[in-house]
């Protein structure tokens, strides 16, 4: 496994990922989740990165995240999915691992995400990587977000 970074020809890979996962684990892709779809290339534009985790022999896309460039020092993990035939390899953690160095490399002060309670084994990794919870009146506009967590750097 290798780690990429996006580009154009991996937009589908993207995409795709993430709404087997979404899909998967909450049955029905999201407005939200569509916007950010169309959006990623705005995105990047704006200092963010999606990264990849890559089989190295057949260049098959194995997991992606996105790291969200919020402005002034804030930055959004966001869109981990990870391939549905070779789950709990750690390309997951690979590919959040990439999102969190490239905020902090990028000058963030605070890193959050948005996630789910039932997704136990992914709240271990962000708590194990200094993530704390933090209760929210919002969201952010997904119905399936009921837990948030943040890191200051």
């Amino acid at each position: 496994m290798k780690i990429v970074k996006y580009t154009p020809e991996r937009r589908q890979d993207f995409v795709d990922l993430n709404v087997w996962w979404i899909e998967k684990y909450f049955g029905a892709v999201e407005q939200a989740d569509r916007d950010e779809f169309d959006h990623v290339e705005d995105e990047i534009a704006k200092g963010g990165m999606v990264f990849f985790a890559v089989d190295e022999a057949d260049g098959a896309a194995l997991a992606t995240c996105m790291a969200i460039d919020r402005g002034e020092g804030e930055w959004e993990i966001a869109k981990l999915g990870s391939a549905p035939d070779r789950p709990h390899k750690g390309y997951g953690k690979a590919v959040f691992e990439a999102c969190v160095d490239w905020a902090e490399q990028h000058g963030a002060k605070r890193i959050y995400m948005l996630t789910n309670s039932s997704l136990s084994t992914a709240i271990h990794i962000y708590e194990s990587h200094g993530f704390q919870r933090v209760f929210l009146e919002d969201y952010g506009g997904y119905a399936r977000g009921d837990y948030a967590l943040e890191k200051y750097v």
